[in-house]
């Protein structure tokens, strides 16, 4: 599937600031039988967009805004195909992303409580195992936006069972490293027909699994299904720390105001 993604990012102060720094995940993956054909990020006020590659293999543009401002716009418009199915077949883990994926973090906390959750849903082999744990969190989870923050973590989470994709996400995560099973973050979006004419579409988040023998294999608690053409993958990581799509720092003692518009539509 074809589809463009224009993704706007504005900051408002109550005052002026002096100067602020920020980066953005937002293009696209070349990765997994996804492929981008074009994209562009511009800043107002204008300046020049840098770019470098992070260690997870995520593309990160940043840049300054050096002059007193108390709105900065951040546009970005990408055009990318999708596949039917993610395929990753990496035949095996380096030592750093064994260690990566398989560690607690910050959002992706360890705790008996999840490591009790996980051991009932334990299937033959790892990708049996994650599918069952995302049925689980699909079917006992309840979606409910407002019940957590960007600062929840899983352990949280599985006491609430009440959140939203992110949330979602970290407890599958910890979940299958609760059984040595690794697994990454993954941030994107999900294309929907009945929100593609307007601008209320929401960044996504799910997950990827690693399964030796096979690769990697990605999957949406959220929805309770495998990634498929609807999918747009952004970036990766141990958890949301690792792949926001949008980091920054200012000068100044202003409050900041952060909206977001997404609009996600089929070519």
């Amino acid at each position: 599937m074809k589809l463009r993604i224009e993704h706007r990012t504005t900051f408002t102060y109550d005052s002026l600031i002096s100067e602020a720094y920020t980066e953005m995940r937002l293009r696209p993956a070349d990765a997994g039988g996804q492929f981008v054909h074009s994209f562009r990020l511009s800043t107002e006020p204008h300046g020049e967009v840098m770019h470098y590659v992070d260690r997870y293999s995520n593309d990160v543009r940043y840049f300054d805004v050096l002059v007193p401002h108390q709105r900065l716009s951040v546009t970005a418009v990408s055009e990318v195909s999708t596949p039917q199915e993610y395929t990753d077949s990496a035949a095996s883990l380096s030592p750093l992303d064994e260690f990566d994926y398989l560690s607690s973090t910050r959002y992706a906390t360890a705790g008996d409580a999840l490591t009790e959750f996980a051991a009932v849903h334990v299937k033959s082999d790892p990708a049996a195992t994650a599918t069952a744990l995302m049925n689980a969190i699909y079917t006992q989870f309840r979606y409910e936006p407002g019940a957590t923050t960007v600062n929840t973590s899983a352990l949280e989470v599985l006491d609430l069972q009440r959140g939203v994709c992110q949330d979602f996400a970290h407890v599958l995560i910890a979940l299958c490293r609760s059984q040595r099973i690794a697994a990454r973050y993954v941030s994107g979006y999900l294309y929907s027909a009945r929100v593609a004419e307007r601008d209320d579409a929401a960044s996504h988040a799910w997950v990827d699994v690693f399964v030796p023998g096979r690769g990697w294999i990605s999957l949406d608690p959220t929805h309770n299904c495998p990634q498929n053409e609807h999918y747009v993958r952004l970036g990766v990581g141990r958890d949301y720390a690792d792949a926001p799509p949008t980091r920054g720092t200012y000068k100044g003692a202003a409050k900041e105001k952060l909206e977001v518009k997404v609009n996600v539509r089929r070519e």
